[in-house]
């Protein structure tokens, strides 16, 4: 009972934190996002923490799954145990999570003030390199599209009476120099977090079967972390396979493979359950191998 509670308390606790962390930086970077498209309709703070909370959710739960494995290796937890108890709480903090967010999106765009980026005269440029193209404007972001300036180095300043106008106008003042690695886990964590809210808003029974099915195999996968002597080499191999994991999620749930597993499965079941049912089969079948290897052990160490 006493690794059973600090278990619990160390994966409420890391999940708690990566969850807070994550938000508060995906909301930051949403915030600059929206200031380098600048939507003709405002968005609000709110909107933008539901849309960060979101995926954070996703992120969070492979992270804190990975860190509590590990955390109850080293620990010498019963395998069992750290099973019920990861399974329990991933669940319960997802669909907690999930609920609280689906509430937020409840409130009135009344009571929530619009995100003020700047008034008129507002300067676009790139901080890092002031070589760019500087876009000024005059207007602010109360006409985002309206009258401005832009300041190309070497050359006159030009001015737009609107964004559609003809102007030749390099892709500036914002680039994107995110290395494609970065670009690609955040594609595919932002899919996976999309996938859950739509189960979360097909009903209860949907999300059990997805996000269980999803966060069983993730919680039966506590054998990597025994591949070696060294802790950190176990979690950078769980890290890899929770990856690719995460991108085989995203590679099945794209359209071309749902009509492909459909006209496998000839109609007779939804296409969408094929993967919640690979993830429950691959681990039950971790989990039996897991259990042979136990009692074999045992055996073996009864007889000597």
């Amino acid at each position: 009972m006493r690794k059973l509670a600090k278990l619990t308390i160390f994966f409420s606790l890391t999940f708690i934190i990566i969850f807070a962390a994550v938000t508060g930086i995906k909301f930051v970077s949403l915030r600059v996002d929206w200031a380098k498209i600048l939507p003709s309709k405002p968005e609000t703070s709110l909107s933008l923490l539901i849309a960060a909370g979101h995926w954070a959710l996703s992120l969070t739960l492979f992270s804190t799954i990975a860190i509590a494995l590990n955390y109850a290796v080293r620990r010498n937890c019963p395998a069992l145990m750290a099973l019920i108890c990861s399974i329990t709480l991933s669940f319960l903090f997802s669909f907690g999570i999930s609920t609280v967010l689906k509430q937020w999106k409840l409130v009135p765009p009344a009571q929530s003030a619009g995100i003020t980026m700047g008034g008129k005269g507002l300067i676009l440029s790139n901080a890092i390199n002031s070589s760019e193209t500087s876009v000024i404007l005059l207007n602010g972001t109360d006409e985002p599209l309206g009258p401005r300036v832009i300041a190309i180095p070497g050359q006159p300043l030009s001015y737009q009476r609107s964004a559609a106008a003809d102007f030749a106008l390099p892709q500036v003042p914002f680039g994107n120099e995110t290395p494609w690695f970065l670009n690609s886990l955040t594609i595919d964590i932002r899919l996976n977090a999309e996938m859950f809210q739509k189960k979360f808003s097909q009903g209860f029974f949907s999300y059990l079967f997805y996000a269980g099915a999803l966060i069983f195999m993730l919680c039966s996968l506590g054998f990597l972390l025994k591949f070696s002597v060294w802790p950190l080499a176990n979690l950078f191999i769980t890290v890899l396979v929770f990856r690719g994991i995460l991108a085989l999620n995203t590679f099945i749930n794209t359209a071309e493979m749902q009509e492909i597993i459909s006209s496998f499965l000839n109609g007779k079941f939804p296409a969408d359950i094929a993967l919640p049912v690979v993830y429950l089969g691959f681990g039950l079948l971790i989990n039996l191998y897991s259990l042979l290897v136990h009692a074999a052990k045992r055996r073996v160490d009864d007889d000597v």
